[in-house]
């Protein structure tokens, strides 16, 4: 309890007007105030007003008159210094209960000092509690003037300096993950809308902070606003995941630019108010890295393990095969896992035009492994700029994928009609990708795809040349349905690898066949 001076006497009772017998109860001022939840306008002592503020002071405070003798304490100075206002009010300075006697008169006098000068100083003391030991406190003192103008006291609040440093430190902290952490940092409300965000962030989300600011997420991302969201909710629910998270989101595409697909390296953290009695969420701390690079790198790299491990297991195989055209459809089977949904072989005659026959094929329907077909020597009816032709015809890999009427591809595309392969010239862009095609424009895709005689859910192709000795022996080509990416250079340099194989069986094929009739 906060010690201060003896309050007034009892105010007497104000008298009130005469009510004439039986006249109904008016609510009088204080009851008025007390229903409206407000403090009574005159009956509250200054000394009861004075004590609640200093008991309900987060630091500690202690007062002192003009001759030094300490005429506040209150409850935090008690749990700092363990001396309660009974034991420290009415005391003379600080020297020997507060203070050791050697440094009482330094400490006095940089206190009873403020009274002379002008604004706050602040001093670091130690100070002794009453078990005996040391604190090192940060003070903050003020003279107290009197009506006439003249010093009538000091007032003194302070805190133990590690508090204080730990504070300065959570500021300066703060400030610092706003302006120059090389993550992104943004503070969610519990409405999930940014308020507030650090340069990184907002880099990161292709805006300015101040734009950033009370958007939806969903304004700034296309893709990946829901995971990220759920995210967000599950936070503010149940608490900082155990660890963080990668996040794909798809940036929305700028003025003149395009959508940009992000891999965030998330991490998430519930906010809570320190001043309430119980956890009251404020919103989420959410702090996110780019490692698209890294993330592309490591699909990259497993991705070419494992092609590099089925042409291992398809050599293996095929070494197996006592006939070389069934060899050469090993190869093509294990290239097709993960790959492709279909893949056709086709075998060139002799003559010009150059034309094709059909050697091997998958399954139209649902996919199978390819087998021999026996076409009986007939060439494929293949239209004019067929890219299973044009791969002849340049002796090198060929992409097609098929557009819609406003000349996007389905999803995944990235490039627009048929271009050459790794050594040769790509495509123009063609920006974002649309979505699956329409009613309308599923049957297009189907149009397109028989009109080059491949099954009817194909949409992307590539077509890879067959060659052995100097000599072009055919085509493979692989088939991807809508629902998967298009064909890229990568896609191509290994369906090269495979043909050079598929080409040397085939060629050993010619070879014992040749030898067989002779």
């Amino acid at each position: 309890m906060t010690a201060s001076r003896p309050s007034g006497p009892t105010r007497p009772a104000r008298p009130g007007p005469e009510r004439p017998e039986g006249a109904a109860d008016t609510p009088s001022e204080e009851g008025t105030a007390a229903r409206d939840g407000l403090p009574p306008p005159a009956d509250c002592d200054d000394s009861d007003l004075l004590a609640a503020l200093l008991e309900g002071m987060d630091a500690a405070l202690c007062a002192f008159d003009a001759d030094g003798v300490v005429t506040h304490w209150n409850r935090e100075a008690q749990r700092i210094l363990g001396w309660s206002a009974e034991e420290a009010v009415g005391r003379h300075g600080l020297a020997g209960w507060a203070v050791r006697e050697a440094d009482a008169d330094e400490v006095q006098g940089r206190l009873l000092g403020v009274m002379a000068a002008e604004g706050r100083q602040v001093h670091e003391f130690a100070l002794v509690t009453k078990a005996g030991g040391r604190v090192l406190v940060r003070t903050q003192s003020a003279g107290v003037r009197g009506a006439d103008g003249r010093p009538a006291g000091v007032y003194c609040a302070f805190s133990e300096v590690h508090a204080q440093i730990d504070l300065e430190r959570s500021i300066a902290l703060s400030e610092a993950l706003f302006e120059d952490a090389a993550w992104g940092l943004v503070l969610v409300d519990a409405d999930l809308r940014p308020a507030v965000a650090n340069e990184q962030a907002a880099r990161a989300l292709r805006t300015d902070r101040a734009a950033l600011l009370g958007r939806p997420l969903g304004e700034l991302l296309s893709q990946g606003v829901e995971e990220l969201e759920s995210a967000l909710q599950h936070v503010l629910a149940e608490g900082a995941p155990p660890a963080p998270a990668d996040v794909w989101v798809t940036l929305r595409a700028g003025a003149g630019g395009a959508e940009e697909r992000r891999c965030w390296r998330c991490g998430f953290l519930r906010l809570a108010s320190p001043l309430a009695e119980e956890p009251v969420p404020l919103g989420v701390g959410w702090f996110f890295h780019d490692v698209t690079d890294v993330r592309q790198a490591e699909r990259e790299s497993s991705l070419l393990r494992f092609r590099g491990n089925q042409l291992h297991r398809a050599a293996r195989t095929a070494a197996e095969c006592e006939d070389p055209l069934e060899a050469a459809t090993v190869f093509l089977d294990f290239a097709l896992a993960g790959f492709a949904d279909h893949a056709l072989l086709d075998l060139t005659s002799d003559g010009e035009p150059v034309r094709l026959v059909r050697a091997a094929a998958t399954p139209a329907g649902s996919g199978g492994p390819c087998s021999p077909v026996v076409p009986g020597g007939i060439p494929l009816r293949y239209i004019e700029g067929h890219p299973a032709l044009l791969a002849v015809e340049r002796a090198g890999s060929v992409r097609a994928s098929w557009r819609n009427r406003a000349g996007q591809p389905p999803r995944g595309a990235t490039g627009s009609g048929t271009d050459r392969g790794p050594a040769g010239p790509t495509a123009a862009g063609v920006g974002a990708a649309s979505a699956e095609p329409a009613a309308g424009a599923g049957d297009q895709a189907r149009q397109w795809a028989a009109a080059r005689q491949w099954p009817e859910d194909t949409v992307h192709a590539l077509c890879a040349v067959l060659r052995s000795r100097g000599r072009t022996l055919g085509v493979a080509t692989f088939l991807r349905a809508g629902g998967r990416n298009a064909f890229d250079r990568t896609d191509a340099s290994y369906a090269e690898d495979v043909a050079y194989r598929v080409g040397g069986a085939l060629d050993l094929a010619e070879q014992l066949g040749r030898r067989g009739r002779g």
